[in-house]
C-alpha cells in the first residue's frame, strides 16, 4: 500500500482534512498531514489567505519540504489548493515518488523543473467552475500537465467552490467528494 503525506489548504489542518487522512487510512494507507499553520485554523479563506501572507508562501512550501525530509522517499505527495504547492515541489523533485495528487489546483510544471517526471503517476482535481481553480491559471496548469505526459489525469466535478473535499466546510459537495475519493483508492490501487 503506498505511504501518502497530504498537506492542507489555507484555511488549515481543519478536522474535514483529517477525516480525509482517515478515510484513506481505513483503506489501509499510512497518511501523514503535516500541520504547516502550528494548529491554527482559519473559519475563512480570506483569512487563511491573509495569515499565508504575513509567513510567506515561500516559508510555507519550505514546511513541507521539511516536513517531508523526515519520512521515507517513495512517497504520494498529496495537497489541498495551497497544499498543492510542497506536493508538487516534492513530487517533482525528490527521488523515489510514487505518485501525486492534487486537489483545487495545480501549479505549472515549469515551476519546480523543466518537465513532469518520467513515469510519475498524477491525478488532478478540481470543480469546473471553481473561480480560483478555474480561472486563476490552475486548470490550464492542469490541462498543460495532462498534454504532456500519459501519466496525468484531470477530473473536473460539477460546481463553482473551492475546497469542496473539506467535510467541515460550507464549501463541501458529498456527491463530488465521494467521486473523487473512489477515483483517489482506484489511483492508490494501481501504484506499484
Amino acid at each position: 500500500m503506498p505511504e501518502i503525506v497530504l498537506f492542507h489548504h489555507v484555511q488549515g489542518l481543519t478536522p474535514g482534512v483529517a477525516a480525509f487522512a482517515e478515510e484513506l487510512r481505513e483503506a489501509g494507507h499510512t497518511v501523514h498531514i503535516p500541520d504547516l499553520f502550528d494548529s491554527r485554523t482559519f473559519e475563512t479563506l480570506e483569512e487563511g489567505i491573509a495569515y499565508a501572507k504575513t509567513i510567506g508562501f515561500d516559508t510555507i512550501l519550505d514546511r513541507g519540504v521539511t516536513a517531508a525530509e523526515t519520512l521515507r522517499p517513495d512517497l504520494v505527495y498529496a495537497g489541498f489548493s495551497m497544499g498543492v504547492m510542497p506536493a508538487q515541489k516534492l513530487a517533482q523533485s525528490r527521488a523515489g515518488a510514487r505518485g501525486a495528487l492534487f486537489f483545487d489546483a495545480c501549479l505549472p510544471v515549469t515551476e519546480f523543473s523543466e518537465r513532469w517526471p518520467e513515469g510519475l503517476p498524477v491525478q488532478v482535481h478540481g470543480m469546473e467552475a471553481d473561480p480560483i481553480f478555474a480561472e486563476e491559471g490552475d486548470l490550464d496548469a492542469a490541462r498543460a500537465l495532462v498534454d504532456s505526459t500519459e501519466q496525468a489525469e484531470l477530473f473536473l466535478y460539477p460546481g463553482d467552490v473551492h475546497l469542496f473535499a473539506d467535510s467541515s466546510l460550507p464549501s463541501y459537495d458529498k456527491a463530488a467528494t465521494e467521486l473523487m475519493t473512489s477515483r483517489v483508492l482506484d489511483f492508490l490501487s494501481r501504484l506499484k
